[in-house]
């Protein structure tokens, strides 16, 4: 079958024997291991070194670039700092608060609903919000050459 099976290490000290994990893998495992995570396929830790490997080398090319344009050398602290919050502030959103999204739905819950039409088959909205009305041409109508005859 191509279902692969679960990777699961009882103990730190299996991860560390495994020789078959890089040492950046094997460090994924152990967070893994350290947040109650016990079973997971081996593509996971693949996924995680991928998403790794590209994050960090974003925040590097964005430090590297606003260390270009401050007119320095070198990349220093600041500039990764400020690749990594302007990726955080890009890439990461949190969700609104809670009572902000219960007051929405107080809201939209004292709309009542519209009373359904008690008719057979099945119930679309009005025609202009269906997707279901034709919006082409089959064909493109002919010109219409009227010929004034030259006498």
């Amino acid at each position: 079958s191509s279902h692969t099976q679960p990777h699961t290490f009882p103990n730190m000290a299996d991860v560390w024997r495994n020789a078959d994990l890089p040492r950046d893998a094997k460090l994924i495992a152990l967070v893994l291991k350290s947040m109650g995570v016990e079973r997971y396929e081996p593509r996971v830790i693949n996924q995680f070194l991928e998403f790794m490997h590209r994050y960090t080398t974003e925040v590097f090319l964005d430090a590297q670039l606003y260390s270009k344009h401050s007119e320095k050398e070198t990349i220093d602290l600041e500039d990764i700092r400020l690749a990594i919050q302007s990726r955080v502030n890009k890439s990461f959103s949190s969700p609104p608060p809670r009572e902000l999204l219960l007051e929405v739905a107080q809201k939209k819950n004292t709309v009542p609903l519209p009373i359904a039409p008690l008719k057979p088959g099945v119930r679309l909205p009005p025609q202009q919000d269906c997707m279901t009305a034709p919006n082409h041409q089959l064909a493109p109508a002919a010109p219409s050459i009227e010929r004034t005859s030259a006498q």
